[in-house]
C-alpha cells in the first residue's frame, strides 16, 4: 500500500502538486466513425468509501478511495486542471493503463508511455487506441467481458478507474521552480491559464466475475484526441508515486442505497443537445503512437446491443477548435 495526500474538494480530486482530476459526464458518440470531442455536461459527485463504511462493499473498504455513480453505457472523460507544478499521472481502467495498454504499474515507463503529462495534457476522453485517436471511455458492468480489462486481460477483478501521480524529483523540481520564477520576473503579465479557461469537453477466454455490484469502463466512438509525449528526461521523475486512488464505479440504485443521496440525472440526448446548435470541440496534434493492445477492444455494444440513439452529426459551425482546496484526506488501501 503506498502514502496517499489525495484529497476531495467538492467533486474534485485533489493530487500532489496541486493538479485536479474532475470527471464529467459527456454524450455517448456512436461507435462507428470518428468525431470531435463531446461537451462537458457536469461532474459526476464523488464521495469517499470510507464516509460509507456500513454500507459499501467489504472488498470496496479494502481498497479505499472514491466512488462515483455512472449510468449503463454513460459517458466520461477525465479533465486535469490546476497544477501547481509538473505531474506525471498514471490512469489504468480495470489497472489496464489507458495510455499503454500494458498491466498496472508501480513504475514510470517511456517505453511505452505508462502515463499522461500535465499540466501538458488538458484532459484524457477514452483508452489511446488509434493514431491520433482515443475511443470513448464508457460505463458497462463487470461480468459481460465488456470491459477494456476483461478484453486485455481475460478477466474482471477490479473494474473502476485507478490514478497514481507522481511529482518531479527534489534536483528536478528546485530547477523547475528556478525557472519559473525567472520567467514570471521577465514577464510578470504573460501568465495564462490556458485551456483551462475554456468550457471543455474480444477475448475469447472465460470472464471471471465478481458480486460486488461495480462497473468497469468499456470503450465506445472514436475521437480527435492527442496523447502527449513526455519531453522531460526520465530522470526528471520522482521513483516513487506521490498519491495514488481508486475510483470505484457504482449503478443508480446502488448509490442511493449506499450514500442515501439520489443520482444524477440521466445522460443528456444527444440529438437533441446537437438540434440546439451546442458545441463540440476539435482538439488535435498526435503526438504518442496508439497503444497496440488497445486497438483491438471492442465497443460495448458487441456485447449491450446496438445503440438505438439517433445520431445527428454537428454541423461544422458547432465543432469548436480549442488552444493547447484542500479537502479531507482520502483513504487508500490495498489494490
Amino acid at each position: 500500500m503506498t502514502g496517499t495526500s489525495v484529497r476531495i474538494d467538492g467533486n474534485r480530486l485533489m493530487l500532489p502538486g496541486g493538479a485536479t482530476v474532475r470527471f464529467v459526464r459527456t454524450l455517448r458518440l456512436p461507435e462507428t466513425g470518428t468525431h470531435p470531442l463531446p461537451p462537458g455536461l457536469g461532474e459526476f459527485p464523488v464521495r469517499r468509501v470510507s464516509d460509507y463504511a456500513d454500507t459499501v462493499p467489504e472488498e470496496w473498504r479494502a481498497r479505499g478511495g472514491v466512488m462515483l455513480p455512472v449510468y449503463l453505457r454513460e459517458a466520461m472523460w477525465l479533465s486535469f486542471a490546476g497544477t501547481r507544478e509538473p505531474a506525471a499521472l498514471q490512469v489504468g481502467v480495470g489497472k489496464v493503463c489507458a495510455v499503454s495498454g500494458r498491466p498496472w504499474s508501480d513504475r514510470l515507463s517511456r517505453d511505452p508511455q505508462n502515463y499522461v503529462v500535465l499540466p501538458r495534457q488538458p484532459w484524457l476522453d477514452g483508452i489511446n487506441s488509434g493514431s491520433g485517436t482515443v475511443r470513448q471511455f464508457v460505463a458497462v458492468p463487470l461480468g459481460m467481458g465488456a470491459t477494456v480489462e476483461g478484453q486485455v486481460t481475460g478477466e474482471e477483478v477490479w473494474g473502476g478507474v485507478q490514478l497514481q501521480a507522481f511529482t518531479l524529483s527534489a534536483p528536478a523540481l528546485a530547477h523547475w521552480r528556478e525557472e519559473e520564477r525567472r520567467r514570471r520576473e521577465a514577464a510578470p503579465r504573460a501568465r495564462s491559464a490556458g485551456a483551462f479557461g475554456v468550457p471543455a469537453p474480444g477475448y475469447g477466454g472465460t470472464i471471471r466475475r465478481r458480486s460486488a455490484p461495480a462497473m468497469g469502463l468499456g470503450v465506445g466512438g472514436s475521437m480527435r484526441q492527442e496523447v502527449y509525449r513526455d519531453q522531460r528526461p526520465p530522470t526528471d521523475w520522482a521513483e516513487q508515486p506521490a498519491g495514488r486512488v481508486f475510483v470505484h464505479l457504482v449503478t443508480p440504485p446502488e448509490w442511493r442505497r449506499i450514500t442515501g443521496e439520489a443520482p444524477p440525472p440521466s445522460p443528456v440526448d444527444r440529438a437533441a443537445y446537437t438540434r440546439a446548435g451546442l458545441p463540440w470541440y476539435d482538439y488535435y496534434a498526435h503526438d504518442l503512437a496508439p497503444a497496440e493492445p488497445l486497438q483491438d477492444v471492442r465497443p460495448v455494444g458487441d456485447w449491450v446491443g446496438d445503440d438505438h440513439e439517433p445520431w445527428q452529426a454537428p454541423t461544422p459551425h458547432q465543432v469548436h477548435p480549442l488552444k493547447d482546496a484542500p479537502g479531507e484526506p482520502v483513504q487508500d488501501g490495498d489494490w
